[in-house]
């Protein structure tokens, strides 16, 4: 059995990739990236989890490393090359950006660059070749939509419907792939799903259109209905919950809880600390250094904002912006920053 280590792009493109992986192997580790220093970070965190998995002795025939949607720098294709090989794990590129051409040339034994066919068709059609998959073309409608729209082919059939589904993923935030990557992808391949099903049928881009509403509602929905505000709410609450002790910072005394980019911050917040009222107070930060606060009668948010932040706000309900902010993919990088932040901003005040 083949363990597969799959990091791909973060649009519509490189999560029809992984879409299209998930149906072939049966166990797999995935990743996402973004184009510049996150593309390193992610390739170390997976040599890191094959040698894990390799120390608990799991078992795999093989382990093979697949990079898709994304060209990598001479660097990083020297150094991911020398540490799959180390490992003892197999690696195959597959991509379209005219921008891996020279490095490609340097590493053809893996890296597949094809300019004509986006990064999900190059992946089904290796798919296909390699692990027989497919064979009745049941996904060849959803990967010839994602092709018409990632390389700009408007006099495709399968344009507009493509549009919808560029949309569809640019446009899912519900959940924050920083702080809960696994869960946000999740979220994005079940809506490629959604679109898969409806991509034959008469009207397709309006019917997936109209239905997307209802189909992100029915992924966040566990028990009974609400408005999808509530049900995002209620969903980001539970992880938040079952993940506290990652995300747990404080305020001298005062325990607390810190999200990045998680937004519906009243809602979210005020769920959270109900749910959990051993905490003191809710902290979400973006990725420009601007912060929201939430308590609940525990402590005065707003003299927090104001020592953390010159901000301010009212006790339960506060914000402000911490200027020497340093943004990073990493969550556990911008936990141990605000908080040594934090730990410096009320040394100075006492």
């Amino acid at each position: 059995m083949t363990q597969l280590y799959h990091l791909s792009h973060i649009d519509l493109d490189g999560y029809g990739c992984q879409y299209l992986s998930t149906q072939v192997f049966e166990q797999g580790h995935y990743y996402n990236a973004n184009y510049g220093p996150e593309v390193t970070a992610r390739l170390e965190e997976i040599i890191a989890q094959i040698e894990r998995d390799q120390y608990i002795n799991k078992t795999a025939d093989e382990r093979l490393i697949l990079i898709t949607d994304l060209n990598l720098t001479a660097k990083e294709a020297k150094w991911i090359e020398k540490e799959a090989a180390r490992v003892g794990a197999g690696l195959q590129l597959l991509d379209h950006h005219g921008t891996g051409a020279k490095i490609a040339e340097r590493h053809p034994e893996w890296y597949t660059l094809d300019t004509t066919r986006c990064a999900t068709l190059i992946t089904y059609d290796w798919l296909r070749k390699r692990w027989g998959f497919d064979p009745e073309g049941t996904y060849y409608t959803i990967v010839q939509t994602i092709n018409a729209i990632d390389i700009w082919q408007e006099q495709d059939s399968h344009f507009e419907y493509g549009k919808v589904g560029l949309g569809m993923i640019s446009g899912a935030r519900e959940i924050n792939r920083v702080l809960f990557p696994a869960e946000d992808r999740a979220f994005k391949l079940t809506l490629i799903d959604a679109a898969k099903e409806r991509a034959t049928l008469p009207d397709a881009p309006i019917v997936l259109d109209d239905d997307l509403h209802g189909v992100k509602k029915a992924f966040f929905r566990q028990e009974k209905n609400d408005t999808k505000d509530n049900l995002v709410a209620e969903y980001i609450t539970r992880l938040l919950t079952a993940d506290k002790q990652r995300l747990t910072i404080h305020y001298g005394d005062y325990k607390g809880i810190l999200t990045y980019s998680a937004g519906n911050t009243s809602l979210i917040g005020n769920a959270f600390l109900t749910a959990n009222p051993d905490y003191d107070f809710y902290m979400d930060v973006n990725s420009r250094g601007n912060f929201s606060l939430r308590s609940n009668n525990k402590l005065d948010v707003s003299a927090m904002a104001e020592v953390i932040g010159n901000g301010g706000g009212h006790p339960n309900a506060a914000g402000g912006k911490i200027k020497e902010y340093k943004d990073s993919f990493v969550y556990a990088e911008i936990r141990t920053f605000v908080q040594e932040y934090i730990n410096e901003k009320i040394e100075v005040r006492n």
